[in-house]
């Protein structure tokens, strides 16, 4: 367990706006889950050639993605974007 948190980047109202409340329960989820793994979030999803800066990570079975940004040094994970294709 670490005491890594998550956080929307810029803010919930921004990025949350016109998604389905279940999508944004599924991010919430996913967010909780990268900010479990600590700094082993900084290698989850793409690019899978390198570490750290922003990433991506499909869901609900490709109907989506994220982007996140983890921050090893403020222990923490953004959620910078959400893309739902619905």
């Amino acid at each position: 367990m670490t005491d890594w948190s998550w956080d929307w980047n810029p803010s919930e109202e921004y990025l949350t706006d016109g998604v389905p409340p279940g999508v944004v329960a599924e991010v919430e989820r996913l967010a909780t889950e990268l900010a479990v793994l600590g700094p082993e979030s900084v290698r989850v999803g793409r690019p899978t050639d390198r570490e750290g800066g922003l990433r991506e990570f499909d869901f609900l079975g490709g109907r989506g993605f994220i982007n996140f940004l983890p921050v090893p040094r403020h222990e923490c994970v953004y959620v910078c974007n959400i893309t739902w294709y619905g």
